[in-house]
């Protein structure tokens, strides 16, 4: 790690079909994610189907995430990747080879253009919004090791009712493999009394061939997901709330000497359960 690093030493912004990077310091030690920043479908796609009102929805995309990511990435001064499509289209955050990488059914709703998805489509999808996306995080991370080993952070969130009953949670740290970022993480969001974090709740962090799975356990950086219940998100005061949130949060947690192993590439064995 070259902690001295100047600041002004960044990766640039862009924007493509599939996907916005959004640039920061090399020197931030961070990389956002989000794979469901966006509702939106290309064009040709119409609207897969739907009505508005269902693309509105969070089948759609992770209503909040977008905002909290980009506010987030403003304060820590750090390189983010952003998908630019509906997960209804293709949802980067599944393995190459998961059934549910195109969903035909979501939460009730018939995907009416996935309908009668057939070989050539998916690989179409796969080649054009899928791929790209993860070569620009794999791009990202190379540049940033030129400068530290950065952590990995994907920004998601979740409904705060799920099939009729209420979550109790405000946010969630969902982790796999490697404990190096949830840990403390889990610990400062949890020293903050009013909020109830769950650990690996509403969902689980294990999932081989999500996007920190391919981008943080197989290259063996630091790696979590934070979890933001939506309606805490839904507006730009909510999304700023959390981004200073975590940015406190990530602040402390980097310039930690007791999480000195953040900064290294280390691999690690399965994971056995909550902590």
């Amino acid at each position: 790690m070259n902690a001295a690093l100047p600041p002004s030493i960044t990766i640039a912004g862009c924007e493509t079909e599939a996907v916005t990077v959004i640039g920061g310091s090399l020197a931030s030690g961070v990389v956002l994610l989000c794979d469901h920043a966006s509702n939106k479908l290309p064009p040709e796609y119409g609207t897969l189907g739907l009505p508005a009102t269902e693309l509105s929805r969070h089948i759609a995309y992770d209503i909040g995430a977008e905002g909290v990511t980009r506010a987030l990435a403003a304060r820590l001064a750090c390189p983010a990747v952003l998908s630019r499509h509906s997960r209804l289209l293709i949802d980067p955050n599944r393995g190459a080879d998961d059934p549910t990488m195109i969903m035909r059914i979501s939460d009730g709703t018939v995907i009416a253009g996935n309908r009668h998805l057939d070989a050539a489509e998916r690989e179409k999808r796969f080649r054009r919004y899928y791929a790209p996306y993860h070569r620009a995080i794999a791009g990202v991370i190379d540049t940033s090791l030129a400068g530290r080993v950065p952590v990995l952070l994907s920004i998601h969130s979740f409904t705060p009712v799920w099939k009729g009953a209420s979550r109790p949670w405000h946010c969630a740290v969902l982790w796999d493999k490697d404990p190096r970022l949830a840990r403390p993480l889990l610990s400062a969001l949890r020293a903050e009394p009013e909020l109830v974090t769950g650990d690996n709740e509403p969902y689980s962090g294990v999932l081989k061939g999500d996007t920190l799975w391919q981008h943080g356990s197989k290259r063996g950086l630091a790696h979590a997901i934070v979890e933001l219940r939506q309606d805490l998100i839904a507006t730009a005061a909510g999304q700023d709330l959390w981004a200073r949130r975590l940015a406190r949060a990530m602040a402390e947690i980097l310039a930690s000497p007791a999480n000195a192993a953040l900064s290294r590439i280390e691999h690690f064995g399965s994971h056995t359960g909550p902590m």
